[in-house]
């Protein structure tokens, strides 16, 4: 099993082999399905679509929240496929990172012309 670095090494390849081949301008839905299947393709474990309970004073509620991806039940996975990232996706990912009480996640816009520039990484600080 990979751990966080290795781990994320290898999501972000699978994503720069995915925006290689589909190039920016499709919808969020197509690279996350593209993505899964490139992760599936080189042995990595993922979720897609995972249902997201909320918890409210003790009580859980199923409030239409899903993530995207997970990968290997350590790395959350955000897609996007917009003109530019904004602090609300950021808030975003880190308010999965704490309800799943998972450190390591990774914010992917697809919507650029190099991959490398719509990939941040965030840890949540626990």
């Amino acid at each position: 099993m990979l751990g966080e670095d290795e781990l994320s090494h290898e999501i972000i390849a699978a994503a720069i082999e995915v925006h290689r081949h589909n190039g920016p301008g499709l919808l969020e839905a197509v690279y996350e399905e593209c993505l899964g299947r490139e992760l599936m393709l080189r042995g990595i474990a993922h979720v897609r679509q995972l249902a997201l309970p909320i918890s409210y004073k003790g009580i859980s509620l199923e409030c239409g929240y899903r993530l995207d991806l997970v990968v290997e039940d350590l790395v959350v996975l955000e897609i996007k496929a917009v003109e530019k990232l904004l602090p609300i996706h950021e808030a975003q990912l880190l308010t999965y990172l704490k309800l799943t009480r998972k450190q390591l996640g990774l914010l992917m816009n697809f919507n650029v012309p190099l991959m490398k520039h719509g990939i941040k990484r965030m840890v949540n600080g626990l």
